[in-house]
């Protein structure tokens, strides 16, 4: 990784190990260790219920978003250039999948006999090189608030992440969250903070930030904070914390008081489900899987959240994001190094969850109304750096895969030129990829929504992909 000095554009080797300490409940009960305060789930009831928008049919009931923080290499993944010199070319050769022509990498194996269920989109385009501008716009439809950079903290001026609108537009019911992200935050040490924008609320407000699953899903003894109660603390007992929570909130809800107050009450029992249920507990409890699908989608933490995802779409979650886990050695952000990383560390675990998912969902039923997102935030430099066999940033042409809920089966849609490094047909923005996604959903992606302030936002500010769709 290029290091990052004086507020320029650039990057820093990841040092830090990601501390996954426990969360303390708060004395109000454990409600608030979900996030959950009384005030909020009343914010999150009224914004979703009064926005006046008419939502159209959806293809796709849930989503579920593999994000590659770090930037995935096109011309490793979905796009070699087998006649291409060798300084493009790169280690890896391409091999024939299940659709005829349709060619990937030899080290996407397993995925190679499912490209009859995906589609592949090799003409992603924009100009940010910076990872957090450009995750920003992967996770959101819109640019970010400052452009080429990699030192601006999430801000309340943030759009939206794509969890967020659904949470707002489509929430879930039956006590289910929303919006669940794991296993962390995607993190950059430039950025204040570390923490990356556009994986929040943003301008709709902390109510809709996502539910975060920490820790390392592979670990026998993981246990989602929060969704159980202490030893010392039973549901009787609990009502009472709630109560508590009523009072310390009643002047938030006097400021609301055109709220409605079934809305109010219906949420706060949605809370106590939370906590409190079975179904629930059932659904983050990775214990009830058969040893046979936890190894089919790999025992290491990306199998593992891939499955968890699966296991929350089925409850009743409509949109899970997965942040390529902090594994110490920076991600797809294969600086140096390339061929060793991706054969090693990368692709394998990738290649395993990615399609074991695929058929895991297919077999269920579940594919045809579930969307299954794979990308990056920008791909990698045509030329090979020669000093440490690495890639460096490249916006200009990356690719990405959609699957499931309205989306073709057997596509490749778009096309790059020789190199892999500009499209040459059907350019596809960052906010085209998630307006499409959005809409597959059932979200009036041309529609406003009005922040906190009464400020009209367009929901996505891409166009939908319709030759890409069902």
């Amino acid at each position: 990784m290029s290091r990052f000095q004086n507020n320029m554009l650039g990057c820093v080797e990841f040092q830090q190990s990601i501390r996954y300490g426990r969360r303390h409940l708060l004395h109000a009960g454990a409600i608030g260790a979900l996030g959950l305060t009384l005030a909020g789930l009343q914010a999150r009831t009224a914004l979703s219920q009064n926005t006046g928008i008419e939502l159209p049919k959806r293809r796709a009931k849930a989503c579920i978003f593999l994000f590659m923080w770090g930037g995935p290499s096109q011309l490793e993944t979905f796009d070699l250039k087998p006649e291409a010199p060798a300084e493009v070319r790169g280690e890896f050769n391409p091999i024939s999948t299940k659709v005829p022509g349709m060619q990937i990498c030899e080290h996407f194996s397993q995925l190679a006999n499912l490209t009859d269920k995906i589609s592949i989109i090799r003409s992603l385009t924009h100009d940010d090189p910076a990872h957090l501008s450009s995750g920003h716009a992967t996770l959101t439809g819109h640019l970010a608030p400052v452009l080429k950079s990699d030192a601006d903290p999430p801000s309340s001026k943030d759009s939206p992440h794509l969890g967020s609108l659904i949470a707002k537009l489509r929430p879930s019911s039956g006590g289910m969250p929303s919006f669940v992200a794991m296993p962390w935050k995607a993190f950059h040490p430039a950025a204040p903070g570390g923490e990356a924008p556009g994986q929040h609320g943003g301008w709709l407000g902390s109510a809709f930030d996502g539910m975060l699953l920490q820790g390392d899903l592979n670990d026998p003894n993981w246990r989602p904070q929060g969704l159980s109660l202490p030893a010392d603390m039973d549901l009787e007992r609990l009502d009472s914390r709630v109560e508590l929570l009523k009072t310390l909130d009643a002047q938030r809800i006097q400021l609301h008081r055109s709220q409605n107050a079934a809305a109010y009450a219906s949420h706060q029992a949605q809370a106590m489900d939370m906590i409190g249920s079975a179904r629930v507990r059932d659904a983050f409890d990775l214990s009830q899987e058969r040893d046979s699908t936890r190894e089919r989608y790999g025992r290491n933490l990306h199998g593992q959240c891939v499955l968890m995802a699966r296991r929350l779409v089925e409850h009743g979650v409509p949109l899970v994001s997965i942040n390529w886990h902090n594994d110490g050695k920076n991600f797809w952000d294969t600086h140096g190094n390339n061929f060793k990383r991706l054969k090693d560390d990368l692709i394998p675990p990738a290649d395993r969850a990615l399609s074991a998912l695929i058929m895991d969902l297919d077999e269920r039923g579940l594919l045809e109304e579930t969307l299954v997102a794979w990308v990056g935030e920008f791909g990698r430099r045509p030329q090979i750096t020669a000093n440490n066999a690495g890639r460096e940033h490249w916006p200009f042409c990356y690719n990405g895969i959609l699957a499931g809920g309205g989306i073709q089966r057997g596509m490749i849609y778009g096309a790059s030129d020789k190199h892999a490094a500009y499209p040459i047909s059907d350019p596809v923005s960052p906010q085209d990829f998630a307006t499409t996604i959005l809409h597959a959903m059932g979200l009036p992606t041309q529609s406003t929504l009005l922040d906190r302030e009464d400020r009209p936002h367009r929901i996505t500010a891409g166009r939908i992909l319709h030759e890409l769709l069902v």
